[in-house]
Formats: structure tokens, C-alpha cells, sequence
């Protein structure tokens, strides 16, 4: 019996070893030195060092400023979630609660009235800053919201949006910080990040990181 035990044993120490010490090890360490960024959650950092979030997840840029309809003209909106100003599911009433989609049907009443609070919390950001987008005694708008703006991501996290949704947003968010809206659209740019290999997928900017230039630009 000991024969075939003490192989056994060793054999399971060793293996032990190799796959659940060294092999970890070894692909960690890889890992750090060749996607350090990415192995470390993608964090963005802000003048201090200090993590404020990763690009891989969206959050509430306004959330720590104010919950006044000013505050949130400053910052460019994902789309609508726990990251966003206007909750959309009953499941997440209150901000912050959680992610997911709203799995509503196209035919749910409940669909419709969370995209029209969603449109009166564009509007009402735009408000703050002069910029009226429905015309006078009129339901017809003077410009067409882009979809990811008004409807839910699968996540609830989604960190990106169109960069239609993000031009939307340029006239707002330069009034509120007194830029020019060429200079947000520079900084757009430089956050949109096109399709994999150039051609799967969609351009998408990464409203995290947008944000956070913004912040910095707005300070310089």
C-alpha cells in the first residue's frame, strides 16, 4: 500500500506546486509587466493618485458634487443606469442600487414613461444653461436624442456611449464650464475609441475617462 501511496502523495505536492503556486506566479507576473493597466482593473487615478473608478465601469460623475439638475449640466451622462441621474427599473428606485438592464418589452407602457423622465432630465440639464431643445408650444424637438441617451445597457454598467450621445451633450456641457464646444469636442476625440480592428463593433467614447479630462481641463 505505501508503494502506491508515497507516488500519489508526491505526485500531489507536486502538481499542487507547479499549478497552484508557480503557474499563478508566473502568468501574474507576466501579467504586471506586460498589461500592468489592464491586470490591475483598468483604474483611473486622480491628481493625487487616489482611484476615482475604472473605465471598465461607469459611474455618476455628478453624484459627488450635487443632486441638483446644475450639477449634473457640468458632466457628460452615461447611459441610463445606476450610473445616471434618472433611475429606470423598480428594482432600482434609488440611485446607486444595482445594475442590470430593464428587460422591458417594446410594447411596456413602463418603457415609454422611463424614456420621457429621461428626456426631462436632459432637458431640464439644458435648462439650467439656457439651451432649449422643444420648441415653443410645440412636442416636436429641435434635435433628435440619440437612443443610447434614453435606453438602458444590458449591464447597467456600460461605461460607453455613442459618440452621437456624447455630440448631444457638447452645447450643455460647454455653457455649464464656459468652454468652447470645440474644446470638449477635442476631448471627445481623444477618449472615442473605434472599431476593433477596424471593423468589428461600433465607436464608442468612454464617458469615465471623458469625464475625468474634463474635470482637468476645466481646472487648468
Amino acid at each position: 500500500m505505501l508503494t502506491h501511496l508515497r507516488p500519489a502523495l508526491v505526485l500531489f505536492v507536486l502538481l499542487s506546486l507547479i499549478t497552484g503556486v508557480v503557474y499563478p506566479l508566473a502568468i501574474t507576473g507576466i501579467a504586471q509587466v506586460a498589461f500592468s493597466d489592464k491586470a490591475n482593473g483598468s483604474i483611473i487615478t486622480d491628481a493625487a493618485g487616489q482611484p476615482i473608478g475604472s473605465t471598465l465601469i461607469g459611474q455618476e460623475f455628478a453624484a459627488r458634487c450635487s443632486d441638483s439638475a446644475a450639477a449634473h449640466a457640468n458632466w457628460f451622462w452615461g447611459r441610463p443606469s445606476a450610473t445616471s441621474p434618472v433611475p429606470y427599473t423598480a428594482l432600482n428606485l434609488e440611485k446607486g442600487t444595482g445594475s442590470s438592464g430593464s428587460n422591458l418589452a417594446p410594447t411596456n407602457p413602463a418603457l415609454l414613461d422611463n424614456i420621457k423622465a429621461r428626456l426631462a432630465a436632459l432637458d431640464a440639464a439644458d435648462a439650467t444653461v439656457g439651451i432649449v431643445r422643444v420648441a415653443a408650444g410645440s412636442a416636436s424637438r429641435t434635435t433628435d436624442v440619440p437612443v443610447d441617451l434614453v435606453t438602458t445597457s444590458a449591464s447597467g454598467l456600460d461605461p460607453h456611449i455613442s459618440p452621437a450621445a456624447a455630440e448631444y451633450q457638447v452645447p450643455r456641457v460647454a455653457k455649464a464650464r464656459g468652454l468652447t464646444e470645440d474644446a470638449v469636442r477635442d476631448l471627445i476625440r481623444q477618449h472615442t475609441k473605434g472599431r476593433a480592428l477596424g471593423v468589428l463593433g461600433e465607436p464608442v467614447v468612454n464617458v469615465l475617462a471623458l469625464n475625468h479630462a474634463l474635470g482637468k481641463s476645466s481646472q487648468s
